[in-house]
């Protein structure tokens, strides 16, 4: 099977563009190329779109991945400023954030907070170099932004205008779905030669909550990304006997509607499914009207009375469990726990911990 190509980032084509503008000022004429490292430690070196007045575009390389924003073009000028600091902004094309609960304010540019660090040290590095101290503003375009956001949750989840600039990695793996499956089975394959005990993750925020937040090393855990009924289905045939599956609420939310592959293409009943468990608990119609209109689940939860919050994910965890051990079937047994980065460890079945302890 031939290897798909990775991509990058909207965000990294942001940092490469604002890192160009600044290059083109300080050298009198824009750069062919730049060099910028992403956080997942790879080099991405696009070629540079003049557009004039110190305005460097980068074409969006998404690898072999079919993502709507594949071969975009993302602007980027920088300015000085009289204000002291590094102000990040959106333009045309760029979403308005709208609604609570996402990783920027409202009223901010959707631009999010690995990629405006990203611009901010390419940007910073270019200052130190030149001994500059003074204020700059950077303004981050997508030309067809606008139009290209109507075919994505922008509006739904309260962002308006254009797409959002987004990435964690910089990387963009590509989503092929038989691809992905298939090196989730031979993963299963090689931790079922170690035990019959295996942890699952969804992807970045497990491994990153199983390490800090649980101080497991995130290299014992397979990365199952939104296929976990996939995944528990080939942990049965490979005959584990325990299964833990550890993963952010905004995804395992949706295991007690029994959707057992979490992409968002697929639905989103995470607002749904924690209204219906609030009313179960009596929280007020008021409240839950509110909660429905929410864009996240730490935003439901921030709104959930003290006294309701540990009723209702206690029926969560329920319902996610008997899901997940439905699809298990009788000879394996699947435990969970699940998080948020803002309230931390939220839920876990009985026996979560004593299976964990056998990783």
């Amino acid at each position: 099977m031939k290897a798909l190509r990775e991509g990058f980032t909207t965000g990294s084509c942001a940092a490469a563009a604002a890192l160009a503008s600044c290059l083109w000022q300080r050298d009198g004429a824009c750069p062919e190329r730049v060099g910028i490292v992403v956080p997942a430690g790879k080099t991405f070196a696009p070629e540079i779109i003049a557009h004039g007045g110190y305005v460097c575009g980068v074409i969006k390389d998404g690898g072999d991945d079919p993502d709507i924003t594949r071969d975009t073009l993302v602007y980027a000028e920088v300015r000085k400023t009289e204000d002291a600091g590094i102000v990040i902004d959106g333009g045309q094309g760029v979403g308005r954030v709208t609604k609570l609960g996402l990783d920027q304010p409202v009223g901010a540019a959707a631009i999010n907070s690995v990629p405006r660090r990203m611009i901010r040290e390419n940007v910073e590095e270019v200052c130190g170099l030149l001994g500059y101290t003074g204020g700059l503003r950077v303004v981050i375009s997508v030309p067809e932004g606008e139009a290209l956001a109507k075919k994505t949750f922008n509006p739904r989840l309260g962002i308006l205008g254009g797409i959002s600039i987004l990435g964690t990695t910089g990387i963009v793996e590509p989503m092929s779905e038989k691809a992905l499956v298939d090196t989730i089975r031979v993963e299963l394959r090689q931790k079922r030669l170690l035990g019959s005990t295996v942890l699952l993750t969804p992807g970045n925020y497990g491994c990153d909550f199983l390490k800090d937040g649980l101080g497991v090393d995130p290299q014992k855990a397979v990365q199952v990304s939104n296929f976990i009924g996939d995944a528990i289905d080939t942990c049965k045939e490979l005959d584990f006997q325990r299964v833990i599956l550890v993963g952010h609420i905004g995804k395992l939310v949706k295991l007690a509607g029994n959707m057992m592959n979490t992409h968002s293409k697929y639905g989103d009943c995470r607002a749904e499914i924690l209204c219906a468990l609030a009313g179960c608990e009596g929280v007020a119609p008021e409240v839950i009207r509110e909660m429905l209109d929410c864009v996240s689940c730490d935003e439901m939860l921030r709104l959930l009375p003290e006294d309701k919050r540990k009723g209702v994910l206690d029926r969560l965890t329920v319902r996610i469990q008997r899901n997940l051990q439905y699809r298990a079937g009788e000879k394996m047994t699947v435990e969970c726990m699940y998080f948020s980065k803002v309230y931390g460890l939220l839920g876990e079945t009985e026996k979560a911990r004593a299976f964990l302890k056998e990783i």
